[in-house]
């Protein structure tokens, strides 16, 4: 396993933070999660998997459209420790087509590996496709749905200059709950909205990522 570079933190000493949000667009919750986000007029990168962007191509227009980023998350988020070098390659190309294809103007920075695993081989091939490597440095675990109270808390206990905080706006494709509630993000939407003006209230910037 090959540790991400983690060089934002030394680049930018001031109080800039970031917001990212994976396993979107999700027709529910994205809306719901821009709308937040464009009421407090701060922007963020949404870590997309190019299987949905296939089927919401209007949600991807509306992400960029709106100032926020798209970053790459993989056609499929399987496992790519597990899959061969080609496979791989595939993942994350596929996406990157897809992103191109529905909306021509994004452009593509960053690739998130599916559940954070990275792999020399994987930080490799993303190299080769011309995107950086993206970790994060806070995870409140909103996927799991702790509680509004939880999320809010766990960022803000411990957020920093530089931080990346780790949220969610939809769910993997092919992952079966036998709750339907477990794939809700309404857990999110609310925390993003007592979050971001707790963190302007102490003085931190909610920023684009460099």
């Amino acid at each position: 396993m090959s540790e991400v570079p983690d060089n934002f933190d030394r680049q930018h000493q001031s109080r800039q933070v970031y917001l990212t949000f994976d396993d979107g667009p999700d027709l529910v919750w994205t809306p719901k999660i821009l709308d937040v986000l464009g009421q407090h007029k701060v922007p963020a990168t949404f870590c997309v998997l190019g299987f949905y962007a296939a089927s919401h191509p209007q949600l991807i227009e509306r992400i960029i459209a709106e100032g926020h980023e798209i970053a790459n998350h993989t056609m499929t988020h399987r496992d790519l420790s597990k899959c061969e070098p080609e496979q791989t390659r595939r993942e994350i190309l596929e996406a990157n087509a897809i992103f191109k294809r529905t909306c021509p103007a994004a452009t593509v920075r960053y690739v998130r590996a599916p559940y954070g695993i990275w792999t020399k081989e994987v930080i490799a091939e993303s190299a080769k496709a011309g995107l950086t490597a993206l970790h994060w440095s806070i995870d409140p675990r909103d996927w799991s749905r702790p509680g509004v109270d939880a999320i809010v808390h766990a960022v803000l206990a411990s957020v920093q200059p530089g931080s990346i905080v780790l949220l969610h706006d939809g769910s993997p494709p092919g992952e079966w709950y036998p709750d339907a509630r477990a794939t809700s993000r309404d857990q999110t939407v609310t925390a993003l909205s007592r979050l971001i003006p707790a963190l302007k209230e102490r003085r931190f910037v909610i920023s684009s990522l460099p």
